[in-house]
């Protein structure tokens, strides 16, 4: 019984998210219906749109797995995720969206006039959106096989065609309608089960489950060359900063209206982001009640959907864990659409228009073109998911975080504030960032976990990685002045200038 729920609502909400994401197809006719949804998204409809796709597997089943396994640390988990808006609200949103850029490579090109860094930007986006997706579609498989038996590779091949035909429907108004619906959902899924489970812990007088003193102590050592305080510091910084240079993260900028509506949206995103994070916790704490200990070979971002059945027996429990797999199902479509939204327009602006454009003689856009991007950025990732070894959730994504710190976040930081950002400065640190975070990623998954400093150094590369390309792109920017662009004054101002200026400028009589 439970196996044919939890298949009924992951269905329903596949099913829900093809149909919502069709009716891109009556609303998007231009470029910029594509790409930006014609840049008229509403704060608060854009706000639980990136509410839904921000809020990933690892948000959903990683962070609770995470606390569960290692103690109160992580509780900074939620906290950075969220914090990292207000970091963005500050630091780029407005001026992102008077940039005028579809994507994040655009602005590079608008910002340092370098096709150069334009084509190293796009290769990043896709890398860092690349990396980000295989989690997810593990994530679809683990969850699958759980709740119903099937194989890994199901789940996965649901979510990537799922997300092609809501991609390749309508682009980015199809994906802002899908996203915003899939935040309430998962919200939903998640907090009614959360609530009945809390309810009947208080009512059973079970107690705070027992737990040792490195679960429930801040900053407690794991072992005895364990670095507490730097794998904190470092993993705030991840995800203070690299929430700004996720790219599914940032395109969502350009889809308003203008640089007020973007930083509401902000402020809207870290209400929805807060009241979502109270509840991983709660599952945590759940599970260390009720499931003291794992079986050998279960991993740890599996205990959410666990619980239902071990707390509650019978239809009622049935009917939880099929809630909570319809809600692992909507984060995992929402947040794998935003990415593949995001590389799909990439893939698109960088290699398919540019050879249709040539073959037709002029500048197309080619809906066809659109389309198959948007098979090409879930394919590849879906294959390296089938054959790279499981990881945990949380784990790979914070790698991602950890990029897009070292890279876009100095671009985009020193783009929008620093005059004297040089084209190879910019070059220089993007390369510098890129190299030393990735060459940290692939230690760590190659070597395994390490002891001492070289081990969490090398887990958690933001805090050395990030200053490293800071300094390498403001050093080298100051030793190559004449490579700073020529218009950078001009473009400063159209970043900074609020638009209401502008449009009172443009109805002044000459």
């Amino acid at each position: 019984m439970s196996d044919t729920l939890s298949v009924v609502a992951v269905a329903i909400v596949c099913v829900t998210t093809v149909v919502v994401g069709g009716l891109g197809l009556r609303l998007s006719r231009r470029t910029s219906d594509f790409y930006v949804a014609g840049r008229t998204v509403s704060p608060r409809l854009n706000a639980s749109a990136i509410s839904g796709e921000y809020l990933s597997a690892a948000s959903f089943l990683g962070v609770a797995g995470l606390i569960y396994d290692q103690g109160v640390d992580l509780l900074w988990l939620p906290v950075g995720y969220t914090l990292g808006y207000l970091v963005l609200l500050v630091m780029v949103a407005a001026p992102m969206r008077r940039s005028g850029a579809y994507t994040l490579p655009d602005f590079a090109e608008a910002r340092l006039g370098s096709v150069f860094v334009r084509r190293l930007a796009a290769v990043l986006v896709v890398a860092i959106g690349w990396m980000y997706l295989v989690p997810q579609f593990q994530g679809a498989g683990l969850a699958l096989e759980l709740v119903t038996g099937a194989p890994q590779w199901v789940g996965s091949l649901l979510v990537a065609v799922v997300v092609a035909a809501a991609v390749g429907a309508g682009g980015m108004r199809s994906i802002t309608f899908v996203q915003a619906m899939q935040y309430w959902i998962k919200l939903t899924c998640l907090a009614v089960p959360a609530f009945v489970l809390l309810a009947l812990w208080l009512r059973s007088g079970a107690g705070l489950p027992s737990v040792s003193d490195a679960w429930s102590l801040p900053f407690s050592p794991k072992s005895a060359d364990d670095h507490p305080h730097y794998r904190t510091a470092s993993m705030m910084l991840a995800l203070c900063l690299g929430t700004m240079g996720l790219p599914h993260v940032l395109v969502r900028y350009y889809t308003n209206p203008d640089g007020v509506a973007a930083r509401r949206t902000t402020v809207s995103v870290v209400a929805l982001l807060g009241v979502f994070y109270l509840l991983p916790p709660v599952y945590a704490v759940l599970g260390r009640v009720h499931l003291p200990s794992l079986p050998a070979g279960v991993r740890s971002d599996t205990i959410v959907l666990q619980l239902p059945e071990r707390v509650v027996s019978g239809l009622g429990g049935d009917v939880l864990t099929a809630m909570l797999a319809g809600g692992a199902f909507a984060a995992l479509l929402s947040t794998a659409s935003g990415l593949a939204m995001s590389v799909t327009g990439v893939l698109h602006q960088e290699l398919l228009r540019p050879q249709l454009s040539r073959l037709t003689g002029g500048d197309a856009f080619g809906f066809g073109g659109f389309r198959l991007a948007a098979v090409g950025a879930v394919l590849v990732p879906f294959v390296v998911a089938r054959y790279v070894e499981q990881i945990g959730i949380a784990t790979t994504v914070g790698f991602a975080f950890s990029l897009a710190a070292a890279t876009f976040a100095p671009l985009l930081m020193l783009g929008v504030w620093w005059r004297r950002l040089s084209r190879v400065g910019a070059v220089a640190g993007l390369v510098v960032g890129a190299v030393a975070a990735t060459t940290a990623a692939l230690t760590t998954f190659v070597a395994g976990p390490l002891d001492g400093w070289p081990g969490a150094l090398l887990a958690n590369p933001a805090a050395w990685c990030t200053p490293l390309a800071f300094a390498t792109a403001v050093i080298v920017s100051l030793a190559t002045p004449a490579s700073v662009p020529r218009d950078t004054a001009r473009v400063m101002v159209r970043l900074h200038t609020p638009e209401q200026v502008h449009l009172a400028r443009s109805r002044v009589p000459d």
